[in-house]
């Protein structure tokens, strides 16, 4: 197999892993609004989590709260941003950890799109109610858990090197950066 039918398997299975992702997020919404009111507490852990229904007008902890247009935005200039990394990145075993983190976060930020497209709002409804930390959804945990892990990849992990070596950028004598834009697929 050549490394351009290779390429197009990964993207491919890429993709598709992101609308699982995405109907996994959008199942797991439509059995709470199908099963649990607005504001009804269903114990999971006693009452140390509870599934309940809110309805997130913003983002992470509310804020942005009744921006749609703006997080509409933010969310397509981040999905664009993370599918350009992906499709960037050199296809090696190193790096293969961030390109699962990013099929995650973009299913989860798809999974949130969805809901503020269709309904104005974001579905959440896990609560953490024994240290009463924010309601989220299962969108929420792909995006977020995924960003955190990517942000650790990057920092303590990955050395500057091997980032330039991954995104085949090549520093010139002046010491600024060149992208070789050669065997990108």
């Amino acid at each position: 197999m050549n490394n351009n039918t290779k390429s197009i398997i990964r993207y491919l299975l890429a993709f598709i892993s992101i609308i699982v992702l995405a109907l996994i997020d959008q199942y797991t919404k439509f059995l709470v609004v199908n099963h649990i009111s607005v504001g009804e507490e269903i114990p999971v852990l006693g009452d140390a989590v509870v599934f309940t229904q809110l309805h997130n007008s913003g983002a992470a902890w509310s804020s942005f709260s009744g921006k749609i247009p703006f997080l509409l935005i933010i969310t397509a200039i981040v999905s664009v941003l993370m599918i350009y990394v992906y499709i960037k990145l050199r296809n090696n075993d190193k790096f293969k950890a961030v390109r699962v983190l990013i099929v995650f976060i973009l299913g989860g930020a798809i999974g949130n799109l969805i809901d503020r497209i269709r309904y104005g709002y974001v579905i959440d409804f896990i609560f953490f109610k024994i240290i009463h930390f924010p309601v989220f959804n299962f969108a929420d945990i792909c995006v977020t858990v995924s960003m955190f892990v990517l942000i650790y990849l990057f920092f303590f992990k990955y050395k500057s090197e091997e980032i330039d070596a991954a995104f085949n950028i090549k520093k010139s004598n002046s010491g600024t950066a060149k992208s070789d834009s050669k065997d990108q697929i």
